[in-house]
């Protein structure tokens, strides 16, 4: 007797979202199986995208050679985040350093403009963070959202103390708002039932927090894990929105990845595929070669 292997089939599935406008749309989710699950019926019809990440303002405690694929273009985060799209970012990560109260405390008026630039002048999707200070960014986020009105650009993180100022930005002004809570489901679940009484769930992705390889990422990949099958196999309407998996930070403030090269695009790599396993959606790296060597992975599949 011929040996069958034995098919799940499911009810549920990711919604799918849309980020960007026009030509640089791209769809994120839409899975009603579980990543890399070969053994499930269903589909996966949009897959897990990169992006690389920008600082608006050059960063000051970088290793130097995760600042060499840049090094001409640090003090410019346009020319920064097209050199990114030559890299072969699918989308691009600007995160508003600038603007934290504690550094630069850079005005919601000069992050805007520097996000229009950015946005103006590339030809993939703009994935925004704020300092995460809620504060400050409940004042940055929505100038941003009014000054980009009608880019759908993914604007985060909205946290449980100011998530209504910028839901509601982000509605008026047509952009897609990023969910952050720190590694619970339950408090997840609890922002994205408030989140979504205003504010269209199809337009709301999750950031459960993402830890690098060594220092707690078990715990992220066990969230992201919980989450997709608790949307997937069991329909819980919170959990289905598409993850992002904001990791490149994590990774290389980390001592083994300032110790060398090879061993930090390796702690980023494997950070990477390791969620990408518990179904991140989009995966926001730091060096190109991190994103070479694990398309080159994928490939393998």
């Amino acid at each position: 007797m011929d040996y069958k292997a034995p098919v799940e089939s499911y009810s549920g599935s990711v919604r799918e979202v849309t980020i960007g406008q026009g030509s640089k749309a791209v769809k994120i989710g839409g899975e009603s199986k579980l990543a890399y699950n070969f053994f499930d019926e269903g589909s996966i019809p949009n897959p897990p995208r990169f992006a690389l990440e920008v600082r608006d303002t050059e960063p000051d405690n970088w290793a130097p050679w995760v600042l060499e694929p840049y090094k001409d273009v640090v003090s410019d985060p346009v020319k920064w985040a097209q050199k990114c799209v030559e890299y072969g970012a699918e989308m691009v990560c600007l995160r508003l350093a600038s603007t934290d109260p504690v550094g630069k405390d850079a005005s919601p008026k000069e992050a805007a403009e520097a996000v229009k630039k950015v946005a103006d002048a590339v030809s993939v999707p703009l994935i925004v963070y704020g300092s995460g200070d809620d504060k400050k960014d409940a004042e940055v986020l929505p100038e941003v959202a009014a000054t980009c009105s009608g880019q759908n650009l993914l604007l985060g993180p909205a946290l449980k103390e100011n998530y209504e100022v910028i839901a509601k930005a982000a509605q008026e002004h047509g952009h897609t708002v990023i969910a952050q809570t720190p590694l619970d489901i339950n408090l997840m679940k609890e922002l994205n039932i408030k989140l979504s009484k205003t504010f269209p769930p199809e337009r709301v992705v999750i950031d459960p927090l993402s830890s690098g390889l060594g220092y707690g990422m078990e715990y992220s990949f066990t969230i992201m894990e919980r989450t997709k099958h608790t949307g997937v196999m069991f329909k819980d309407a919170m959990t289905q929105m598409p993850i992002i998996a904001d990791l490149a930070e994590e990774c290389w403030k980390t001592k083994e990845a300032k110790a060398s090269k090879e061993q930090g695009i390796l702690w980023e790599s494997m950070t990477a595929l390791s969620l990408l396993l518990a179904g991140a959606n989009i995966v926001v790296l730091r060096h190109p070669e991190t994103l070479g060597l694990v398309r080159e992975i994928l490939k393998q599949e």
